[in-house]
């Protein structure tokens, strides 16, 4: 997939617009300042410390859209009175194989994005954006992943109508605690 992809989900009356696209090389600084927060580091499997991991982890995202397996997408707000877009999250359609019928999500919402339902909208928006672009390559459903203490995932999940599955044993290092599995079918 060589077309850049940006996806637009409208403003509530609660919260502000969200832009996805894929990843940048000038959103490395935002992305170290993200990653230093404590509980997103306790959740995601790669951490982000400083410009040179930063400029990998994008390099990483930027590779993914080039194979055509994984799409990450920075989810941005737009912020009231100023033409530039604050880094809020980021989802990620991965595993992703024609003829394969599932492939996987997974998302994070930066702190100072926490509780606004950027999530949701977020993980909505790229839902239907695989469902919509790889249907017809056989893609029927999709998994989300979450260990089974991250309650707030589990909320994102619920709200984004992906159904409790099963519990996942632990798979360290990347997975370390037992986990939830959440599906969501096409047509959902």
């Amino acid at each position: 997939m060589n077309t850049p992809v940006v996806l637009q989900v409208a403003a509530t009356p609660d919260s502000p617009a969200l832009v996805l696209r894929p990843w940048r090389m000038e959103d490395i600084a935002a992305l170290v300042e993200v990653g230093r927060d404590p509980a997103l580091r306790q959740w995601a499997n790669s951490v982000v410390d400083n410009a040179a991991d930063g400029a990998r982890w994008v390099e990483a995202q930027q590779r993914g859209w080039a194979v055509g397996e994984r799409f990450g997408f920075a989810v941005l707000e737009a912020q009231p009175g100023s033409i530039r877009e604050q880094l809020v999250g980021n989802v990620v359609l991965k595993e992703v194989t024609s003829g394969k019928p599932e492939a996987e999500v997974g998302y994070w919402t930066a702190a100072h994005a926490r509780g606004r339902g950027v999530a949701p909208r977020a993980l909505e928006a790229l839902t239907s954006w695989a469902f919509d672009t790889f249907e017809a390559d056989g893609l029927k459903r999709l998994k989300l992943l979450h260990q089974v203490d991250n309650l707030a995932s589990c909320r994102v999940a619920q709200k984004s109508r992906y159904d409790f599955d099963s519990i996942l044993p632990a798979a360290p290092p990347s997975f370390p605690r037992d986990g939830h599995l959440h599906i969501r079918r096409t047509g959902a």
